[in-house]
């Protein structure tokens, strides 16, 4: 198939994933033709003849105040998918990339045939879509679409309930593949980050409020009061200065190590002990699966659609959003429990592998893929 993959090229899940998602289809021979404002980040380290970019430019005009992407996007997207013959675009987020493949399939409908999939990913939902600015042109968007997938049966129930779709949705959910071996390297950032061998916990998010990077301070501050840890924090964003000064406040810098942005991000999540994601919600959580891969238990929030994936005395632990006493518990529990540690490890690594590995979850989209172009 030839395929067009529209999505943010940034660092978060929706990007991830709409790039891992080409990436792995590409391998399996399906021409895919990634179309953006900019190369998606996790193409950087990669070259696949089967995968070509194509770069939306947006023309500066002074009559323009806010430029518009959305349609320069949909006209990028009409003349791709006749130049290129594509079978269908993939729009990972519902704004605006479902409305501009939209667009663009009725600018060709004469020309050539076209079919949408969307993937809702989260706050294109629960957050900007559910916007009464958008909110009208979210629920034309996926109901103009071929098929719709979401990433959970969590986000499933909220389009639903959110937007009432004419559509059927079916959840596809995020996935992982499994990577090279780093033992020599982890050793490496352990010796590094933990000179004197004192257990890692991990955070990797972009930093925004609803991911509650405070909280995994505030959860490391009351373990340091037991036990000698290390923070690892991945990732930058708007809170990135604040969390800053709260472990500066806290006086806990000397045991907290900022990353910043990471290419290899499972080089440093194999490093660690235990991983916090203690959101506010969550409409699956693709760092706590890849977390989980590496053969992290995972402490996170019980929000969203972090249940679906981390199970409660399984692959970690759940607490309620902002329970920083019961997971800092958690975190003890675990570390001083090296048994229920190795347990915790191997079931939450043997989950991810086998229930969302990208063996597992690249077919179901091509099924789809399928179902929707032979319709």
């Amino acid at each position: 198939m030839k395929i067009g993959i529209s999505c943010y090229p940034t660092y978060g899940g929706s990007g991830i994933v709409a790039t891992e998602l080409g990436k792995s289809l590409a391998q399996r021979g399906h021409e895919v033709h990634f179309i953006a404002y900019a190369l998606p980040h996790r193409l950087n380290d990669s070259f696949d003849p089967n995968i070509l970019f194509h770069e939306v430019k947006v023309p500066e005009y002074p009559l323009f105040e806010y430029p518009p992407y959305s349609l320069s996007l949909a006209t990028k997207m009409a003349d791709i998918a006749i130049h290129e013959k594509l079978d269908l675009i993939h729009a990972h987020y519902a704004i605006p990339h479902a409305v501009s493949a939209y667009l663009a399939r009725e600018m060709i409908r004469d020309q050539h045939r076209l079919k949408i999939i969307t993937t809702l990913h989260g706050t294109d939902i629960t957050l900007v879509g559910a916007d009464p600015s958008f909110m009208r042109i979210t629920r034309y968007g996926i109901n103009r679409s071929d098929a719709v997938t979401t990433v959970s049966e969590f986000l499933k129930n909220e389009t639903i309930k959110t937007f009432n779709p004419t559509v059927p949705i079916r959840v596809i959910y995020n996935f992982i593949k499994e990577e090279r071996d780093q033992q020599n390297i982890c050793r490496q950032l352990r010796s590094k980050y933990a000179p004197n061998g004192e257990p890692i916990l991990i955070h990797l998010s972009n930093f925004r409020p609803v991911k509650r990077v405070l909280d995994t301070i505030q959860i490391t501050r009351r373990v340091l009061d037991r036990m000698p840890v290390r923070l690892v924090l991945i990732g930058d964003g708007p809170e990135r200065s604040l969390a800053e000064k709260t472990v500066r406040d806290l006086g806990i810098e000397k045991s907290t190590i900022f990353l910043g942005k990471q290419e290899e991000v499972y080089f440093f999540l194999s490093l660690g002990d235990i991983f916090l994601m203690p959101s506010q919600t969550e409409s699956f959580g693709l760092a706590a699966l890849e977390a989980m891969a590496c053969g992290l238990p995972c402490i996170s929030s019980n929000a969203g659609g972090l249940p679906e994936l981390n199970i409660h005395g399984e692959t970690g632990f759940l607490a309620p959003v902002g329970d920083v006493e019961q997971m800092s518990s958690q975190v003890l529990q675990i570390l001083s429990n090296p048994s229920l540690k190795e347990t915790l490890s191997q079931q939450a690594r043997k989950r991810a592998l086998e229930n969302f590995h990208a063996d597992s979850i690249i077919p179901q989209y091509i099924q789809l893929y399928e179902d929707v172009l032979g319709s």
